[in-house]
């Protein structure tokens, strides 16, 4: 690994890895890579790959629903890497309570600023993946010194409770359990915001989605625990295997469909699964195998992974990809080369300069916290 950040004794790194991996694949997103590549209509297997870098539209699960479940479960596995070296040097859990909440408000009030920067007006939204965690933080932070066997039923109960909220309160208009714009958390959505999401996005997916971060913290608890490398791996191939299981299960006799919207519990179940299997591997190859050549790539953006999201979801988006675009596109025009092509190149530009200024950040080990 690049000396760009020393590793400290004990630190996991695969879950720095994984942070930043995320980051970078949002980052990615948000710099257009996806959709410019898109316009170039790939067909048979490059066209189904890309496809897998978008949400699937209802009914169905595609790689891109992984980076909100594994972004939770990560931030779920970080707070608890973190409270128990906090608990090491005589910090109370009452006592890092307190950050937690503060925390989750600066989460909450990114999270819905982030929406009012997106509509260019002052409006009441709270679908942000921050505005979600600062809810789902707080639910975990609350049993995280529970059993495992606790924690495991109270994030099943929470799945529970998502089933009988859609199946048992059936407004008019809003009857379809899992019909897009008919459902309960769209129905939910007019009582907090006055709206429903375009998207079918739905604010609710605060309870399932505890889940995942629930999940985060039996993960941290299991990789700072006394249990052989091997066993690590292997608990964490488990709840990988289960989670696929009961998840497709649920959807394939019809029970429950997977949504990545409405966070289904089969979609919870499932994404979780495959979070579990991917941080197995991870873990496996990182800390295990001592792969970490390249891994400063990925911990680069890591370590500062709520700015980069803050940085290109407004400045990079609004600003940075723009003015890219004039020189890239201005400069290949004259070149004669396609437009198609031109707007791959700024994309990759883009986003090769926002991973330029998170390994700046890094360098000059300036990591900005919330």
């Amino acid at each position: 690994m690049e000396p760009v950040i020393s590793q400290k004794p004990g630190r996991i790194l695969s879950i720095d890895v994984m942070r930043g991996i995320i980051m970078i694949l949002l980052a990615a997103e948000s710099c257009s890579v996806y959709e410019s590549l898109k316009k170039l209509k790939p067909v048979s297997i490059p066209g189904a790959v890309l496809n897998q870098f978008f949400h699937h539209p209802w009914h169905g699960l595609h790689f891109w629903d992984l980076l909100q479940p594994s972004f939770m479960l990560i931030a779920g596995t970080g707070m608890y890497i973190s409270y128990y070296h906090k608990q090491e040097k005589g910090i109370t859990w009452s006592q890092n309570f307190r950050h937690i909440v503060i925390r989750s408000v600066k989460l909450f009030l990114l999270g819905t600023g982030l929406h009012c920067v997106y509509a260019g007006k002052l409006v009441w939204e709270l679908w942000n993946v921050l505005t979600q965690l600062s809810f789902t933080s707080i639910i975990a932070y609350l049993i995280i010194n529970r059993s495992y066997k606790f924690q495991i039923a109270a994030s099943v109960i929470l799945l529970i409770i998502t089933e009988l909220l859609y199946r048992l309160i059936l407004v008019p208009g809003f009857n379809q359990p899992f019909v897009e714009y008919h459902n309960f958390g769209a129905y939910m959505d007019t009582v907090l915001m006055g709206k429903i999401n375009h998207d079918g996005w739905v604010a609710i997916n605060i309870i399932p989605t505890a889940a995942h971060t629930i999940w985060g913290v039996l993960a941290g608890k299991l990789l700072v625990s006394n249990h052989s490398d091997q066993q690590k791996v292997k608990y964490l191939l488990v709840a990988g295997i289960s989670g696929l299981v009961l998840g497709f299960g649920l959807d394939w006799l019809n029970v429950t469909p997977i949504i990545k919207r409405i966070a289904t519990s089969s979609f919870t179940f499932a994404s979780g699964g495959w979070v579990f299997l991917m941080m197995a591997v991870w873990y496996w190859l990182v800390d295990l195998k001592k792969y970490t050549k390249y891994a400063w790539i990925a911990v680069v953006v890591g370590a500062n992974a709520i700015f980069i999201y803050l940085f290109f979801e407004t400045v990079g988006y609004q600003w940075v990809n723009g003015a890219v675009a004039i020189f890239v596109r201005g400069f290949s025009s004259m070149a004669g080369i396609a437009p198609e092509i031109s707007a791959i190149l700024s994309a990759l530009v883009t986003w090769f300069l926002e991973w330029s200024l998170c390994y700046w950040l890094a360098k000059n080990k300036v990591f900005i916290k919330l």
